[in-house]
């Protein structure tokens, strides 16, 4: 596991001091951080390439609004729309401004804006589409963080670094989904109950779905794939004898504006 930045800083301070003798610099290292870092978790999930494969034939409203809910509660996500408190209540108009969302509804021609093919079925048109962050392949969120709050890991996975963001909202205009979140308000007070296995925000940073990578750390599914009761699929792309290359194989789907090129990893089964 990765230290954060406060012990970064504590660490570069130390390493100076000791260094200041001229001999040269080093890496102090903690105890056991090296094997921490090398050596995954006891049954933690690991891939090459993440992916998810949202079957729209079993995905109602009723199912879609658990998945978010589940998402927002195990990421302490605020809701400024119904607070926690009477006391914190704000304008309709103002909360809609500091909304924070990781998972939302959209009807189709939110989701898909202009893709819409001739003779399309009426029902898909009204469907409860899910979208969340697309963990693009080619993500230009990630080229235009000045301070690589936003990155990439190896898996395919788009994270953000909370300590490391400094608010600019690069990200958010470089992101063509509309996918991350920018907290304008002391999200904590309205954090309905406080989860603890993830930490709450500041003031001033943006944040956004990461497909669940703390719980993958754990050898769990993400939160919305549990609560989707099927109507979710999530796993390696790149092995063939996984659960969302079966879907790819088996079903048509489609995708948030691929015409762009991000290579977005969320498929929708229509």
């Amino acid at each position: 596991m990765g230290i954060d930045r406060r012990e970064f800083i504590r660490i570069a301070g130390l390493s100076t001091l000791l260094g200041l003798g001229g001999k040269g610099a080093f890496e102090l290292l903690a105890p056991g951080r090296v094997e921490a870092e090398i050596i995954p978790a006891p049954g933690s999930k690991q891939a090459k390439r993440w992916a998810m494969v949202i079957n729209q034939k079993k995905m109602d409203e009723n199912t879609a609004q658990q998945c978010a809910a589940a998402c927002h509660r195990v990421h302490n996500v605020p809701d400024f729309i119904n607070p926690p408190d009477d006391k914190l209540k704000l304008n309709p108009a103002v909360a809609k401004r500091y909304e924070v969302k990781w998972l939302w509804t959209e009807h189709f021609h939110n989701a898909f804006p202009g893709e819409a093919p001739p003779h399309m079925a009426e029902k898909v048109e009204h469907m409860p589409f899910l979208v969340l962050c697309n963990h693009c392949a080619n993500p230009p969120c990630v080229r235009v963080c000045p301070t690589k709050a936003t990155f990439q890991r190896e898996d395919g996975i788009v994270m953000m670094d909370m300590h490391r963001c400094i608010g600019c909202r690069f990200c958010m205009a470089g992101c063509p989904f509309g996918a991350r979140s920018f907290n304008w308000k002391d999200p904590r007070p309205y954090v309905k109950e406080n989860y603890p296995g993830y930490p709450t925000r500041e003031i001033g940073v943006v944040e956004k779905c990461t497909f669940c990578a703390e719980r993958l750390a754990q050898g769990l599914q993400p939160a919305c794939v549990e609560a989707s009761r099927g109507a979710m699929v999530f796993g390696d792309l790149e092995d063939e004898k996984s659960e969302v290359r079966e879907y790819l194989r088996k079903y048509f789907t489609i995708r948030r504006k691929a015409h762009l090129g991000t290579n977005p990893q969320v498929y929708y089964i229509v």
